[in-house]
């Protein structure tokens, strides 16, 4: 045995082992980039995705923890995805709404997180605000997220003006997860509230002048949108859309459809829309679909958040009779 190579060749493998735990040590920790340099982007659900792959373009892969077609308040997460969320550079979210999504990311050690509910105000939307009936159904919540407990609504994605100030913030974390990409995310990010703007006035414009004021929902997510454009949403239930609403709801909402000249009876897509339907039946009132986009599907009027944006308008303005 030669004893000169093999203490070389030990030399060798030790200094090759030193090396893979530098380059270890110097790689982002957890696989935060894919095998071809992009950044890894975990979503919590649909408008938080969007956001995501607006804002980041080519430099990131976005995945979405809510598949299509599941109601994402009661999102439970599987060890998968709980690994999954371990293993990102960026994290979008929006605290309250998925109680076992913020236990997960409060445990993740994630450092880059957009909270979508820190990036814009959050209000409560329930009875008699300023005056107004803005009664958000029995406002019994089933779910155990801090703003939801405090009564806080978290559809915020339903105001354009409020979903351009939460793009903002999500451009700011991919731009610190990912600095060299920053001018590339703010390009993108100016672009996205450019178009959000837009649909901001297309609202504006379009419910200007309408019949009525009022509108009848599923469950209590149009809030933001109803203040925003000087209109009262009507909820059968309240911010969670499994309640069952109590019949003294049910007797409020046959009065307050009378007073407020209410046409329409709205359900939603990933929701049951059973009681939606028994109601307008038994008030002689139609249906329709007013789509609070917590997830694109293939029965979403719209491909993705502009297209069911746009719907929602059109539906809107036909059921308050906009002139």
């Amino acid at each position: 045995m030669n004893i000169r190579r093999s203490l070389s060749t030990a030399v060798i493998a030790g200094a090759s082992v030193a090396g893979l735990l530098t380059l270890s040590a110097c790689s982002p920790a957890g696989g935060a980039r894919t095998a071809d340099g992009r950044l890894r982007v975990t979503a919590s659900f649909y408008p938080m995705q969007f956001l995501a792959e607006q804002i980041g373009g080519k430099h990131v892969e976005v995945s979405n923890l809510t598949r299509p077609g599941v109601e994402p308040h009661d999102l439970e997460l599987t060890p998968r995805q709980t690994g999954q969320l371990d293993e990102s550079g960026a994290i979008v979210y929006l605290k309250g709404l998925q109680p076992a999504v913020d236990t997960a990311i409060a445990q993740s050690g994630v450092k880059n997180v957009a909270d979508a509910a820190s990036l814009t105000g959050l209000e409560r939307h329930g009875n008699e605000v300023d005056g107004r009936h803005h009664t958000t159904g029995d406002n019994h919540s089933g779910h155990t997220g801090d703003e939801e407990r405090a009564g806080n609504d978290p559809h915020i994605w339903l105001d354009p003006v409020k979903f351009a100030q939460v793009a903002k913030g999500v451009n700011a974390t991919l731009g610190k997860a990912d600095p060299k990409h920053r001018a590339d995310y703010q390009k993108n990010t100016d672009a996205l509230v450019k178009k959000l703007d837009a649909l901001d006035k297309d609202f504006r414009d379009g419910l200007k002048h309408t019949a009525s004021d009022t509108f009848l929902t599923t469950h209590a997510a149009f809030g933001y949108l109803a203040e925003r454009y000087g209109l009262t949403e009507e909820a059968i239930s309240g911010l969670d859309p499994e309640s069952e609403p109590s019949a003294a709801r049910i007797k409020d909402l046959h009065t307050l459809a009378a007073r407020h000249h209410v046409s329409t009876v709205f359900f939603e897509t990933l929701a049951n829309p059973a009681t939606a339907k028994t109601l307008a039946s038994d008030m002689h009132l139609k249906t329709d679909v007013l789509d609070p986009l917590e997830g694109i599907t293939g029965k979403s009027r719209g491909k993705d958040y502009f297209g069911v944006m746009r719907a929602n308008l059109a539906a809107l303005q036909k059921a308050l009779g906009a002139k």
